[in-house]
């Protein structure tokens, strides 16, 4: 027996050869099944409407500089969402985004029971990371840009390729 051949569907174990046995009707399944089920485009962009809320202010009834990072979240969540994309089907895979780097420049400030316009941007995608752009308004006026980028990482936090259900790589 060439044992070259045979190593291509067996398992070596103490020097004797094991086949291993394949069935059509139930394939080999791989973790990252359920995040690539199909091929559907990914948004690259997406808005959503916030009621900036009593506990979210100040004393003095502005938003605290702090909220304005648990608002990026949400843009990008639901930019995520309305792609049809689950973070808690990705999580569940075993894999995680983690922010490397954010910056966020306010340029005038949000108010208690303020209607605000929070728009979300994919501007950039690699094979580990996601960098995302968003501006913050009250009607016409931009009250908050930033930036931010995500790495996609494992339960040990080594860098690892990002499921195409994420995004294009187009």
């Amino acid at each position: 027996m060439n044992l070259s051949r045979c190593l291509c569907a067996s398992v070596v174990k103490s020097f004797r050869v094991i086949p291993l046995r394949f069935s059509p009707q139930r394939p080999l399944r791989s973790p990252f099944r359920a995040l690539r089920a199909r091929k559907k485009t990914v948004l690259k962009e997406h808005e959503i409407q916030i009621r900036v809320r009593y506990v979210e202010a100040d004393p003095m009834g502005y938003l605290h500089h702090s909220n304005y990072f648990t608002y990026f979240e949400m843009g990008r969540t639901e930019l995520f969402r309305a792609s049809g994309g689950s973070y808690l089907a990705i999580e569940e895979s075993g894999l995680f985004f983690v922010v490397t780097k954010l910056e966020c420049r306010f340029l005038a400030p949000a108010r208690y029971d303020d209607e605000l316009t929070l728009r979300t941007k994919i501007s950039r995608a690699t094979m580990a990371k996601l960098e995302h752009e968003y501006e913050l308004r009250r009607g016409d006026t931009i009250l908050t840009t930033a930036k931010s980028v995500l790495a996609c990482v494992d339960t040990t936090g080594r860098v690892q390729r990002m499921p195409d259900s994420v995004v294009d790589q187009d």
